[in-house]
């Protein structure tokens, strides 16, 4: 996909910026880390409708340190 196309993009939901990444299959996907979804990238074409978008996983959160301790 072409630099100046990413350039252009922005999430369809909150208008943020996306970062290009290769998903577990090897395809490409746009992700938007403040909404955790990614959309996908099909031949060469950003598919950028909700409904077509994969939701990430949260990160795993570390437990807090206990008091005290």
């Amino acid at each position: 996909m072409d630099t100046r196309l990413m350039a252009l993009l922005v999430c369809p939901i909150c208008k943020g910026p996306l970062t290009r990444e290769r998903d577990e299959s090897g395809s490409d996907e746009l992700l938007c880390p403040a909404d955790h979804l990614a959309f996908p990238v099909r031949d060469g074409i950003p598919v950028m409708l909700e409904s077509e978008a994969r939701v990430l996983e949260e990160p795993a959160t570390q437990p807090a340190p206990l008091a005290g301790a």
